[in-house]
């Protein structure tokens, strides 16, 4: 064992002697696999941030892997149920939604349906060529116009905007990872208030930063206009604008047993995974009022295993064609080492005269290249966490994902990888003719 390290110690102050002699050669071979290393770790990187990136925005939208969830039909039976089954439960939460309106009454709001401010689908106007005019009211129910005297029976534009409204049993925050962005989150621990306090995502809040709207809001069954209040503002990973308030501080407005299976609020119900006797309780409690079996399929949510196996397709697609770049340099390190031995054959055979195996002159070799590559490979890894942290810097306000990026640590391993491998393939052949110069020509020279 000994002996061996010492080989290897002097293969590699020998190699590291061989590049210090030859600046010129080496820079040439490092531009030649720079490019190919370069590509494998922007591949990696690339690909670890686009996951980070898609996993951060699923987990807004659909929930954390392994969390448990169902959807129910909106009656007064089901919001019943779901609400006393899961109240004091700090492992679940019932979602309902529906659909609300805040500021002037009856006027068609700014965005009918609850579209997006940046596309709004105000009406009435024509769907395409050839098609009639449409109008969407103030429940977000969109119909063709027939005559003109239909469109004069609507109300008019107003300053009103439409939104989804979510009531919360509890805090979905563990379930969905919502950013808070301003203000603070929904307050569960005391009593409900007679004005139901919202937090907006950020395009409802686009929106009311756009219209000055008053603080009037309707939803349907509710028996008066309550007054709102908006306290936060939160990054929920959706286009459309939505409000989230405490279930019970709508239902002093909205009593439950107005809903209906047609018109009533959808609702989902979303578990801990700890929480089986919740998920148990319900599911007797809904097949001992009559729903349907089918209508009631606790999930559960895999996000990050879908998304990660659509990746992995586009990230082995993409390093196959780093591997080509990267195949590039190793012909340029091959090509330089074999030219390389060339001009050394005296001082390798000189060598062999005075006693240096034949593994030891294949190893001198090979420690160049592999040095070589692994120089290649830092300036690969620099540039790449360089450029990751510029854009970061320059592009964080426009592209959220990318203000807090961090280079990836399994880029800068691969790029390492790719570094030696590289260096490997392209020292193989000119160390193995290294190793077979014979004593003799020391002699003929």
């Amino acid at each position: 064992m000994i002996r061996l390290s010492g080989r290897f110690r002097s293969a590699v102050i020998i190699g590291l002697q061989g590049i210090r002699a030859r600046k010129m050669r080496t820079f040439l071979s490092m531009v030649s696999l720079f490019l190919g290393v370069l590509a494998v770790v922007v591949v990696q990187a690339g690909a670890e941030t686009l996951e980070r990136a898609q996993l951060a925005d699923l987990e807004l939208q659909v929930g954390k892997d392994g969390t448990r969830q169902a959807y129910l039909p909106g009656n007064a039976d089901t919001v019943r149920i779901s609400n006393d089954t899961v109240a004091g439960r700090p492992d679940a939460v019932v979602i309902g939604s529906r659909q609300a309106i805040i500021g002037e009454p009856d006027v068609t709001p700014v965005n009918p349906g609850g579209s997006s401010f940046d596309q709004p689908g105000s009406g009435p106007y024509p769907p395409g060529p050839g098609g009639g005019a449409v109008y969407c009211d103030m429940n977000g129910y969109c119909r063709p116009l027939s005559s003109g005297s239909d469109a004069a029976d609507q109300p008019v534009p107003g300053q009103a905007i439409e939104l989804t409204l979510n009531t919360l049993t509890g805090d979905i925050r563990q379930f969905k990872p919502f950013r808070l962005v301003s203000g603070k989150w929904l307050d569960f621990s005391g009593e409900p208030s007679l004005s139901p306090r919202l937090v907006v995502n950020l395009e409802a809040a686009k929106g009311f930063g756009r219209y000055q709207v008053p603080a009037e809001l309707w939803t349907e069954g509710a028996t008066a206009n309550p007054t709102p209040r908006i306290i936060g503002v939160v990054d929920d990973g959706s286009g459309q604008p939505t409000a989230y308030t405490r279930t019970d501080e709508l239902q002093n407005w909205v009593p439950s047993s107005t809903g209906n299976s047609n018109y009533g609020p959808g609702l989902q119900v979303m578990l801990a995974p700890t929480a089986g006797d919740v998920e148990r309780l319900l599911t007797m409690r809904f097949a001992a009022t009559g729903v349907p079996s089918d209508q009631l399929r606790f999930e559960t949510v895999q996000a990050r295993e879908d998304i990660a196996r659509e990746l992995a397709l586009i990230r082995w697609i993409f390093l196959g064609m780093a591997a080509l770049v990267l195949l590039i340099g190793v012909a340029g390190i091959l090509n330089v080492g074999l030219a390389t031995v060339g001009e050394r054959v005296e001082e390798f055979a000189l060598r062999r005269a005075v006693g240096t195996s034949r593994l030891l002159l294949a190893g001198i070799v090979l420690a160049e290249t592999l040095l070589t590559g692994l120089l290649t490979a830092t300036a690969a890894i620099g540039a790449s966490a360089f450029a990751l942290t510029a854009a970061g810097s320059l592009l964080g306000d426009q592209v959220p994902f990318l203000a807090d990026v961090v280079f990836p640590w399994r880029a800068g391993v691969a790029g390492i990888i790719a570094g030696l491998v590289a260096g490997l393939l392209g020292g193989l052949i000119p160390a193995i003719r290294a190793a077979r110069i014979p004593i003799a020509t020391v002699m003929r020279a």
